[in-house]
């Protein structure tokens, strides 16, 4: 019987340990998204590429010259295409 206490102790406080960790990396996303991050800068060859979603988010990468800027709305994706494909 006390095993079993022992072992309900234990359970419960590693339940509340991760809900903390959910609770802590839940606040650090938000923190990030507050805070202005230095924009990406372009190298040699490259380009910076912005796009603006319908929700109002903005996201700003770096490609390739040759490569196409390339963003979904539906699933708030954005990457550089490919040269042959484009953005498929």
């Amino acid at each position: 019987m006390r095993h079993a206490r022992i072992i309900g102790t234990l359970l419960v406080a590693a339940g509340l340990g991760l809900g903390a960790a959910i609770v802590g990396s839940a606040g650090a996303v938000a923190q990030g998204a507050n805070k202005s991050e230095a924009a990406p800068k372009a190298g040699k060859g490259e380009k910076v590429c912005r796009y603006k979603f319908p929700t109002g988010e903005r996201r700003t990468w770096v490609c390739k010259k040759e490569e196409p800027c390339c963003a979904w709305d539906a699933i708030k994706y954005v990457k550089c295409g490919s040269t042959v494909t484009g953005c498929l």
